[in-house]
């Protein structure tokens, strides 16, 4: 670790290393706890579904996440196989996270017969909110970084200084690709904060195909300026396919929603 750089480790309890990295995460996902189960009263569900899709998601979406990094670095794994479980490491993906997520929001709403895209409207604004701040626990391990660049570029985006003296790894300054793509998401964020409860604008389901469209987006251009990227063959990154295949889903879905299907109005559901 370079000598101006911050810390990873908050504190420690006896020989147990607390990273800042996992506090960053959880208190990204309280906020985002509370904010949507405050959405979900608005709308007329119970709030307890979301404590319980959290209690379950949460832990399935950070095996998903370390397991979609390690199917894709796995002849490191399996030359390693005690890193596995060392996410303090780094190495967790956050569309592994959002699969594994997906999967137990949908097995929940069918089993307590809830709508599916009012739920995914209700978590999308949380999600997002959450790979803001989670960007910002890669800050502190250093990694999710970009290519090299000179002090002198970084200076000129009139970044904290706090910020500039942690991308210098390695021995060279380097992209902050952290703070790009937290804050493509904040201005999503912001916009859909701002326009989910405009009257008649979004039909249900679309709050999160909104998400669904803009995270993708940023997200490909920020992958192609990492150094860290996973890929599928030589020049292919991971997470640039999946962006574009996503994208391309939510667009579709989008317009067929509109055009084929009875849909209530987001804002009119009480």
């Amino acid at each position: 670790m370079d000598l101006l750089a911050l810390n990873p480790i908050s504190f420690n309890i006896g020989s147990l290393e607390i990273h800042w990295y996992g506090i960053i995460i959880a208190l990204g996902a309280l906020v985002g706890v509370i904010m949507a189960m405050r959405e979900a009263t608005r709308r007329g569900i119970d709030s307890d579904n979301i404590l319980d899709l959290v209690l379950i998601g949460v832990p399935v979406a950070l095996i998903c996440a370390r397991l979609y990094y390690v199917i894709f670095e796995l002849p490191f794994y399996l030359a390693n196989p005690s890193e596995i479980i060392k996410i303090w490491h780094g190495g967790i993906a956050i569309y592994g996270g959002l699969i594994g997520g997906f999967i137990v929001l949908l097995i929940l709403c069918k089993r307590r017969k809830i709508s599916i895209w009012l739920m995914l409207d209700i978590a999308a604004p949380s999600v997002m909110l959450g790979q803001i701040v989670g960007r910002w626990g890669n800050f502190m391990n250093q990694e999710a970084f970009g290519a090299k660049t000179s002090l002198d570029f970084l200076q000129s985006l009139h970044l904290p200084h706090f910020v500039i003296d942690q991308m210098f790894i390695n021995g060279a300054y380097r992209q902050p690709t952290f703070l790009y793509e937290s804050m493509w998401n904040v201005v999503g964020l912001i916009l859909i904060l701002i326009l989910r409860h405009r009257k008649q604008l979004y039909k249900v389901g679309e709050v999160f195909l909104s998400y669904l469209i803009w995270y993708p987006i940023g997200r490909f251009f920020v992958e192609g300026m990492r150094t860290d990227s996973l890929y599928i063959m030589p020049g292919v990154r991971v997470s640039q396919i999946l962006s574009v295949i996503l994208l391309v889903i939510a667009i579709i879905a989008l317009i067929y929603r509109r055009k084929k299907m009875e849909l209530p109005w987001y804002s009119d559901l009480k």
